[in-house]
């Protein structure tokens, strides 16, 4: 599993930015650099390819293209860093997670008997929570692992907005800087996109009751989390109802909602407003 560091290496205060389910952690390159340039002291902050993603390798059996797999990862990522920082102790972990990215965050940081180095201690779930909609199930099955050649960076970048409206706004520059990353070479010249196709097989495995019986899972994780939560809803939201995260707030962490008009799921976490929220929830003291 590939990841980019931002900040430095030696640094024992460590924040994880996780992505969605088709993305790849440099959409969080704006975010990290901001997050390294206001913190008061040294900081690192690690933006995973999931496997199957990005620069990462991809699976044989795509039976464990599961979140289970993915948080397994996650520790071997963390157990390597507090290696690298030698008889220094990693002295906090916080955790911001997209979607998919936030699931995994739930179940790392709703498990207290794991082996992370230091407890999790802040922890952002963008647009995300123990119950996910069938229909937003639903609609990913449309389009996750459907792709083809693309001429140009221009054609990607216009084919991965028809899919991305709930991002929300963003600038045209963002989003080709985003698109960038989306992309490996295809045939003949051309460009496709850089995740396996075969991360849709368990999506497309889904039904209702194997969602139902996730979802008391996620909920009983989510009860046990000691973190600080704060809990991003886009106001259009498919995938995270006013429902549940009127829920998250009530049990468990009591997690801080802010509810962001004008956005779907997910929000990018680009724009200064954005990057703004979360600086402040996870520098502060």
């Amino acid at each position: 599993m590939a990841y980019v560091r931002w900040g430095r290496p030696d640094a024992q205060r460590v924040v994880v930015c996780v992505h969605g389910l088709t993305r790849q952690g440099r959409d969080f390159d704006r975010l990290a650099q901001a997050l390294v340039a206001q913190s008061a002291e040294p900081l690192q902050v690690l933006c995973p390819d999931v496997v199957g993603r990005g620069r990462s390798q991809w699976l044989d059996n795509p039976g464990l293209y599961q979140i289970p797999h993915y948080a397994a990862d996650m520790l071997t990522m963390l157990a390597q860093v507090q290696t690298q920082l030698g008889s220094i102790p990693m002295r906090s972990l916080d955790w911001v997670g997209t979607s998919m990215g936030g699931l995994i965050g739930m179940v790392l940081a709703g498990q207290p008997d794991l082996p992370l180095p230091t407890p999790i201690r802040r922890l952002v779930l963008n647009d995300v929570g123990p119950a996910i909609t069938w229909s937003s199930v639903e609609r990913m099955k449309t389009y996750v692992g459907q792709y083809g050649q693309y001429r140009d960076m221009e054609e990607v970048a216009a084919t991965l907005w028809t899919l991305s409206q709930g991002f929300g706004p963003v600038s045209p520059e963002v989003w080709r800087e985003m698109s960038v990353h989306m992309t490996r070479p295809g045939a003949d010249g051309t460009l496709t996109l850089h995740y396996d196709p075969a991360i849709s097989v368990p999506l497309k495995a889904m039904t209702p009751d194997i969602a139902s019986a996730g979802e008391l899972t996620l909920w009983a994780l989510y009860d046990q989390i000691q973190a600080q939560t704060l809990l991003i809803r886009g106001q259009e939201s498919d995938l995270l109802t006013p429902e549940t995260a009127f829920e998250m707030t009530q049990r468990g962490p009591l997690a801080r909602l802010e509810t962001w008009p004008g956005f779907g799921h997910a929000p990018t976490l680009t724009s200064d407003a954005q990057i703004q929220v979360l600086t402040t929830f996870l520098l502060s003291a």
